[in-house]
């Protein structure tokens, strides 16, 4: 047997891969013809796993076949059995067999009628089947395809059916014209009034969904808003108020003591204030357009440390330059809550600063010694508690979280017997957010 050309085996592969093509293109747009899911049924039309709907449409279906073929038959015995009986029977289950499948398969459904009746009016003599009202159980079964067509797929899909329905009638014969626009328009009518009931009845489901989201949320920010009010914002109200008298309880305070307790009722009124911001933004629903503090308000942040009994240094490599504002901000709570902690767990300690500007990353180590040989808490090292730290390692775990939000990265804990290390990377630019989006 002679061998093909390898130009016939070119065109043969090319000719399969455009059939594949098409099928696949004529699949996709069946498919897409239904957009809308089935709608879930009432609790009063289920009885457990059993749709009441379907078990209805099965019924209909049955009796539907029975009367077209009972119709059939007494109109082929009236005119001397010109036709075969079993082909009668088979015409009445192909008109009435759809109505199954209208609820999960619509277009099928409709297509299957519209063939079946096509066929018995192509088959049966045109006196005796052709006219609608000559099948009228045919005729139910096809309304309902139709207008399980109208509710659940795209306008174009019902446009086509309903003209399709028409020109089948004018084609076969043009008394059905009437009846047919009938058949068609009413269907379609009742489904997309339908289906517009149901699309804003679901968008309203959806809105008050939203709106209780939104409602809850609200209150639990109020909640929280009342217990920082009625706790914190009371106690730092009472250290400032003590601070300011702390000085007249004593004849003659030391001026050393006095410039304390002012650097504390400063501090407690900062904090606050700042509080009294936070309260405002939990209790309202606009976003906070409040300024936020940045490594420009540096100066401050180590002033009122070295102020609580600890020796600041800096030490900034790099080419300073204004940073986005998710870094800045968290650049500066970083530096802020690794201060507190030096001024909380290493009082009276010296605290070493470095900023280095790179050009993809931001990187931050705050060292610090007079720890006293804290050593990292074994039973429990994820949450960054270390032992001779004190407290529960929530200001390390706020510092984590920041840098992980911008894509960067923290690591705290002790680096010697006496020194306590703070180092963070947060990336500059559009890379922390690319971060972001691949993780």
């Amino acid at each position: 047997m002679p061998a093909r050309p390898p130009y016939a085996e070119g065109m043969s592969s090319d000719l399969r891969s455009r059939t594949t093509t098409l099928r696949s293109r004529i699949t996709a747009t069946i498919q897409a013809g239904v957009t809308e899911p089935p709608t879930p049924r009432s609790p009063r039309l289920r009885r457990g796993r059993l749709d009441l709907v379907f078990a209805a449409d099965v019924l209909t279906a049955i009796i539907c076949a029975a009367v077209t073929w009972g119709m059939l038959a007494t109109e082929n015995a009236q005119h001397h059995n010109p036709r075969n009986p079993g082909l009668l029977f088979l015409l009445g289950v192909l008109t009435s067999a759809p109505l199954v499948l209208r609820t999960k398969y619509p277009l099928t459904a409709w297509s299957v009628s519209f063939l079946a009746l096509l066929w018995a009016s192509l088959v049966v003599e045109t006196y005796t089947t052709s006219g609608v009202e000559n099948l009228p159980a045919a005729a139910i079964v096809y309304v309902l395809c139709l207008y399980a067509v109208a509710v659940r797929c795209k306008p174009w899909v019902v446009t086509v059916a309903a003209l399709a329905t028409v020109l089948a009638a004018i084609t076969v014969g043009q008394q059905l014209t009437a009846t047919a626009v009938v058949v068609a328009a009413l269907p379609v009518a009742v489904g997309v009034i339908v289906r517009v009931r149901r699309g804003n009845r679901e968008e309203l489901e959806v809105a008050e969904r939203r709106h209780e989201g939104e409602r809850a949320l609200l209150e639990e920010r109020q909640r929280i808003a009342r217990e920082l009010h009625d706790v914190v914002a009371h106690h730092m109200s009472v250290i400032a108020i003590q601070a300011e008298a702390g000085p007249y309880k004593i004849a003659n305070p030391p001026s050393e003591l006095v410039e304390s307790f002012a650097e504390i009722r400063t501090s407690a009124l900062s904090g606050l204030n700042e509080l009294r911001r936070v309260l405002g933004v939990l209790r309202s629903d606009q976003p906070d357009t409040m300024p936020q503090p940045g490594l420009e308000d540096l100066p401050g942040l180590l002033d009122s440390a070295r102020a609580g009994g600890v020796t600041v240094t800096t030490d900034v490599t790099g080419a300073p330059r204004p940073l986005p504002d998710g870094v800045d901000l968290s650049a500066y709570r970083i530096v802020q809550e690794a201060l507190s902690n030096a001024m909380r767990h290493a009082p009276g300690s010296k605290v070493l600063l470095k900023l280095f500007y790179g050009e993809a990353a931001l990187v931050i180590e705050i060292r610090n010694d007079g720890v006293n040989g804290a050593q990292a808490d074994p039973a429990d090292p994820e949450e960054g508690r270390w032992a001779g730290l004190g407290g529960g390692g929530h200001g390390i775990i706020g510092m984590r979280e920041r840098a992980a939000m911008l894509g960067g990265h923290l690591q705290a804990g002790p680096v010697s017997d006496d020194e306590f290390l703070v180092t963070a990377a947060l990336p500059l630019g559009d890379r922390g957010e690319e971060d972001e989006e691949t993780a």
